[in-house]
């Protein structure tokens, strides 16, 4: 079947200035692009006013751990509402394959973040979702979720036969067509692993060309994960990390969500940016990826001791204890530069959806209580296993800092809730990318080129990225005169995505979403 775009603004991929002109596809395959096309076709769009690119690829997301679910549509509708077509996956760690099918650790496989229906192999993997994906997934291979499958959460370093049998899942892996592998070094087990551990999984994937991506261990100026005292912030104490990582294996590096978390960390933008150029300059293929948006998910306990946690309920209650909790609280907070109305309630249990929405402090004003008596009483009902979406990861300056930056592509870092406030950057961030990018006049094409393009290129994506003849049909055409966001609403649907295609079939059309597992496993040649 051809379908003929008419009279739209193409916007290619590459950041060339946009022109006037068509683009035609026929099946899953773009035909032509650019000029006046006059070949017939089964079926004509008009998108006269409108811009027309390759489909949005989102850098960093785990949408391969809701691939299976009988409900699987509901966690895919929203990131194509947004106009992307294609998700690269297995990052943080995590990956929903690499795992033997017997293994005695099953609920660890998703590091407590995601539950992973069926763990298997890459192959399996494959074969599960064949015809069963609503957008395309790029696949990586997760080493906590290798770990997990092998050991659970036991930190006791492996040996040379657990780290062999950690490389045989990612052989399996790379030789089936994974693009490469990820860490998470915030997260049980990956935050167990001993660098021999680390640089032998690198290094497998490295023979196959593939990238690393890694959540490093600190992304605020202090963290727990490095002692209190140390010559660097703990945040660039993690991109050192990172950078070893790439050195010692010879691996292409993508330095995951790049955030300053708290407002004592913005003043390292400078420092981390010159980290990624000075390795730039030496040659190390190193970048990053960024939100749109100022806050992002987090747990509950961001802010809670573990000295506090292992104490009995009646100790917990003594006035000396709960004199040291609130100077350990403030001491975080201060320390961080967050404050207790930097911290919005996501979830806390089925029975108290009342706190969904609201701050810290206004869930306490509401019960007349103080901002640690209601905090506390929050991580109680929930059982310390609550959600929060947590602010001051950027301001304005940082946001368009990084935009701007040649080593940033665009990404969302976002999951459909089950239950819960949702993360608005599930259903806005890309729309929320355009109107930023709009409102610090960077032109559109170089917005584009950081959502399609330069992502496809980073991560050696064949045949999608880009509008020309021969490519896969992933398409997305965008109305900017209807751009709109609603930062109120997080769960709100964007405006301005008129249509989109994937793989050549229309699961968005004239803004109204249709449908259809059109989405496949893109395999790295």
């Amino acid at each position: 079947m051809k379908t003929l775009f008419k009279n739209g603004t193409i916007l290619d991929g590459t950041g060339a200035a946009p022109v006037k002109g068509d683009v035609l596809i026929e099946d899953d395959r773009i035909v032509a692009v650019g000029g006046t096309i006059d070949e017939g076709a089964d079926k004509v769009v008009d998108i006269t006013g409108m811009e027309i690119c390759p489909g949005l690829i989102d850098a960093h997301s785990h949408n391969d751990f809701f691939y299976d679910r009988a409900d699987a549509e509901k966690f895919y509708k929203p990131f194509i509402e947004q106009g992307i077509t294609t998700q690269i996956t297995g990052n943080c760690s995590f990956s929903p394959f690499g795992v033997e099918p017997d293994t005695p650790y099953r609920d660890k496989i998703g590091g407590g973040l995601f539950d992973a229906q069926a763990p298997c192999s890459f192959a399996e993997f494959k074969k599960r979702a064949k015809g069963n994906l609503f957008v395309n997934l790029v696949p990586l291979i997760g080493q906590g979720s290798v770990r997990a499958g092998i050991a659970g959460y036991d930190p006791t370093p492996f040996t040379p036969e657990q780290i062999e049998r950690e490389l045989t899942h990612v052989r399996e892996a790379m030789e089936g067509g994974a693009f490469g592998g990820s860490f998470g070094f915030m997260y049980e087990p990956s935050r167990y692993s001993r660098s021999d551990e680390i640089t032998a999984f690198a290094k497998e994937v490295a023979k196959y060309d593939g990238i690393i991506t890694i959540h490093p261990r600190a992304c605020s100026i202090v963290s727990a994960d490095y002692p209190l005292l140390t010559k660097k912030s703990h945040l660039e104490m993690g991109l050192d990390e990172a950078v070893e990582i790439m050195h010692n294996a010879g691996c292409r590096l993508e330095y995951s969500h790049l955030i300053f978390t708290g407002e004592r960390s913005w003043k390292l933008l400078d420092k981390m940016l010159a980290t990624f150029y000075r390795e730039r300059k030496k040659g190390n293929p190193i970048a990053y990826d960024n939100y749109a948006f100022h806050y992002g998910a987090s747990v509950i306990t961001v802010v809670f001791p573990e000295w506090y946690a292992a104490l009995s309920k009646e100790e917990a209650k003594k006035p000396l204890n709960r004199f040291k909790l609130q100077l350990t609280i403030l001491m975080y907070r201060k320390v961080l530069g967050i404050d207790w109305d930097d911290m919005v309630i996501a979830y806390v249990s089925d029975e108290h959806p009342e706190y969904e929405g609201k701050t810290i402090p206004q869930a306490a004003a509401e019960e007349g209580m103080s901002n640690l008596d209601m905090y506390l009483k929050l991580v109680d009902l929930s059982n310390r296993a609550g959600s929060i979406y947590l602010g001051k990861y950027y301001n304005d300056e940082i946001v368009r800092r990084l935009m701007e930056d040649e080593l940033s592509v665009f990404m969302t870092d976002a999951w459909v809730e089950e239950k819960g406030l949702q993360n608005i950057a599930a259903f806005q961030t890309f729309p929320q990318f355009f109107l930023l990018g709009r409102r610090y006049g960077i032109p559109a094409e170089k917005i584009v080129r950081k959502m399609t393009g330069a992502t496809a290129d980073r991560f050696a994506i064949p045949e999608r990225g880009y509008l020309r003849p021969g490519y896969k049909a992933d398409l997305t055409v965008i109305d900017p005169k209807a751009l709109r966001v609603d930062e109120k609403k997080p769960d709100a649907r964007p405006g301005g995505i008129a249509h989109v295609y994937v793989n050549g079939v229309p699961v968005l059309e004239n803004g109204r979403y249709c449908g259809g597992r059109a989405g496949e496993v893109v395999l790295k040649k």
